[in-house]
């Protein structure tokens, strides 16, 4: 039986998370913030109240929480924001499909990340142990 030693290698996980979970939130709020107006559009559609200024919050919340994922800056707070995004994504959108699981599978991993980044913060490599 092969045995390895993760200990060595346990600072990684949340420097792979962070990589995963930034790019992902990066690319949905520039996808967000250049086509704004059918953001605007689509939150109107599903009932999301102020759905011109909720546009603008989601989608600033993901790109710039998404970078500060990406480098390890303060990430608690977007974080918590991504995952606040994530379970009204899959409440509003995601619910009412036919096969549920398979309509929420990225937005539920998403979310569990983002909580996982939120308890366990940037990890060693990371632009806050850098400020340290």
């Amino acid at each position: 039986m092969l045995t390895y030693n993760t200990d060595k290698y346990a600072d990684l996980a949340p420097l792979l998370l962070r990589i995963g979970v930034g790019l992902i939130f990066i690319y949905a709020g520039w996808g967000k913030i250049t086509g704004i107006e059918g953001t605007q559009g689509f939150f109107g559609s599903i009932g999301i109240p102020m759905a011109g200024v909720m546009a603008w919050v989601v989608a600033i919340v993901e790109f710039v929480g998404g970078i500060l994922i990406l480098v390890g800056f303060r990430i608690q707070l977007p974080a918590l924001l991504m995952a606040i995004i994530m379970v009204v994504a899959i409440l509003t959108t995601k619910l009412s499909q036919d096969e549920v699981f398979h309509a929420m599978r990225l937005d539920f991993l998403l979310l569990l990340a983002s909580l996982a980044l939120f308890t366990i913060g940037s990890g060693k490599y990371s632009l806050d142990k850098k400020l340290k």
